[in-house]
């Protein structure tokens, strides 16, 4: 499990990360439309998972606009937000704030996508949501870079992330 904070506060995820080095876990995940997507769907892409509790919080929502705008000078890859808020809610905040150069899947649905790359929330206010945490993804499907952010109010290291591109 990851030991990890709230404002100061200890929290646990209920487990690590996926390995470095392996093939990535698949998913399947609700898209703004209602359609479901897999990992497959973006198979021959490089693949930025932005995951986070829900786009309606100031650090969640900063790290959509920052991805987004490095997200469209990326060449084959594809970076794409995942959080549990309903897929109507992250419909209307890419519309409020004109996001067009990532994908927001939710995992609402079933939570699967929480407990299989372990980064669920296991206690505190925020249990049962994701932790922030960045997989970078390569086109093979091997998992090339994780990040599991250590104050789940602080951003993402955006460098570590495409670099690892």
């Amino acid at each position: 499990m990851a030991n990890i904070t709230l404002k100061g506060n200890a929290i646990d995820t209920i487990g690590l990360l996926p390995e470095i080095g392996k093939k990535a876990p698949d998913f399947k995940l609700t898209a703004v439309d209602l359609s479901h997507k897999t990992l497959s769907d973006y198979s021959n892409k490089n693949i930025i998972l932005n995951i986070f509790p829900s786009v309606d919080t100031a650090t969640c929502a900063s790290s959509v606009r920052e991805f987004n705008k490095k997200a469209a000078s990326l060449k084959d890859t594809v970076v794409i937000c995942i959080s549990k808020d309903l897929p109507f809610a992250q419909a209307r905040f890419c519309g409020a704030e004109g996001i067009k150069n990532v994908s927001m899947l939710s995992d609402f649905a079933d939570g699967n996508f929480g407990k299989t790359y372990q980064l669920e929330i296991k206690n505190g206010p925020l249990a049962h949501l994701h932790s922030r945490a960045i997989v970078v993804i390569n086109k093979e499907g091997v998992v090339k870079h994780t990040e599991q952010v250590l104050e789940i109010t602080e951003e993402p290291n955006y460098t570590d992330a495409l670099n690892a591109i």
